[in-house]
C-alpha cells in the first residue's frame, strides 16, 4: 500500500510548499489537494447531504499554482487534484497549466478531476448543470490531443478549435495521467474510457472497489490504478480498502496552521509506518 495526504489548502493553513516537503521527508510519496473557484453566498446544493460548509471550502488555493509551489520544494512527491472542477475551468488554460506544472516539476503531475457537487458554483462560470458530464468528456479528449499533438485541432459539441500550437509539452509520456472522480454510473463509463486510474471518495466500501474492479476487467481496463483521498487514519479501513486492490490511499490532513498541521502529518506518518 502507497499512503500519500489529502488536504485542502487555503490562506489560513499551511503553505504549499512545507506541506510538500514535510509529507517528502516523512515518507509520504504524494499530495492531492481539492478545488474550488468560490462558494456562491445563496446555494441550494449540499455536500453530500450537508447544508452547511466547512471553513476551508470557501477559501481554497488555486490548485494548480499551489501545486507548483509544493513542486519546487520536493523531488518525488507526485503532486494531484482530488479533485479539480473542469467543467469549470477553460480547457486550453487548464491544458497549458497541467503542463507547465508537469515540466516544472519534472514529471510528477496527476490530473484528477470531476463533473463537482455545486450547481451555483457551476452556473456562475456559465455551465449548464445538466451537460457538465458531456462537456467534462469532451474537454478530456482535447487536452489530451492538447498534450501529445504538435497541431492539436477538437471540433465537439462543447470544446471546439480549429488547429493551434500549444506548448510546453508535458514531460510525461504520453501525458500525465488522469484520474477520474466518481462513482455514479456516469463517471465509472468516463473512467473506462478516458481514465489512467479512479479517485473514489473515501466512504467508498471495499465491495463497491471490487465491482467497479470486475466491471473495469469485464470491458478491457484489468489494471486500473485506483487511489482513495481523504480517510481517516483507520488500520481495518485500509486492511479492507488494500484488499479490495486500492493502490493508494491519501489520508486526510485537517486544514490547520502549521504547527498543528505538522504535528497531525507527524502522526499520519507513524500511522503509515506501521502499516508498511
Amino acid at each position: 500500500m502507497k499512503f500519500g495526504i489529502y488536504t485542502l489548502l487555503t490562506d489560513e493553513g499551511i503553505r504549499p510548499d512545507v506541506v510538500a516537503r514535510a509529507a517528502e521527508e516523512r515518507g509520504f510519496d504524494s499530495l492531492f489537494i481539492a478545488e474550488h473557484s468560490h462558494i456562491p453566498v445563496k446555494r441550494e446544493s449540499l455536500l453530500q447531504g450537508r447544508a452547511e460548509l466547512p471553513r476551508p471550502y470557501y477559501r481554497t488555493l488555486s490548485p494548480f499554482l499551489a501545486l507548483t509551489a509544493a513542486a519546487t520544494a520536493t523531488s518525488r512527491l507526485l503532486l494531484g487534484t482530488a479533485i479539480s472542477l473542469l467543467p469549470q475551468r477553460d480547457t486550453i488554460h487548464t491544458a497549458k497549466e497541467v503542463a507547465t506544472l508537469d515540466v516544472l516539476s519534472g514529471g510528477r503531475a496527476i490530473l484528477g478531476v470531476g463533473v463537482g457537487w455545486n450547481r451555483e458554483e457551476m452556473r456562475n462560470h456559465g455551465v449548464d448543470p445538466g451537460v457538465r458530464g458531456a462537456l467534462l468528456n469532451e474537454q478530456l479528449e482535447a487536452i489530451k490531443v492538447m498534450w501529445m499533438q504538435e497541431e492539436a485541432e477538437f471540433h465537439g459539441d462543447h470544446v471546439d478549435f480549429d488547429p493551434i500550437h500549444i506548448w510546453p509539452k508535458p514531460t510525461r509520456r504520453p501525458h500525465p495521467p488522469i484520474y477520474i472522480g466518481g462513482e455514479s454510473p456516469a463517471a465509472l463509463a468516463r473512467l473506462a474510457r478516458h481514465g489512467d486510474g479512479w479517485l473514489p471518495r473515501a466512504a467508498t466500501p471495499p465491495a463497491e472497489i471490487r465491482r467497479v474492479s470486475a466491471q473495469l476487467a469485464d470491458q478491457g481496463r484489468p489494471d486500473v490504478p485506483i487511489t482513495l483521498c481523504g480517510l481517516e487514519a483507520d488500520a481495518g479501513a485500509v486492511e479492507g480498502l488494500a484488499g479490495a486492490g486500492v493502490e493508494r490511499i491519501a489520508l486526510l490532513l485537517p486544514t490547520a496552521p502549521e504547527d498543528d498541521s505538522l504535528r497531525a502529518l507527524d502522526g499520519l506518518a507513524a500511522f503509515a509506518d506501521g502499516l508498511r
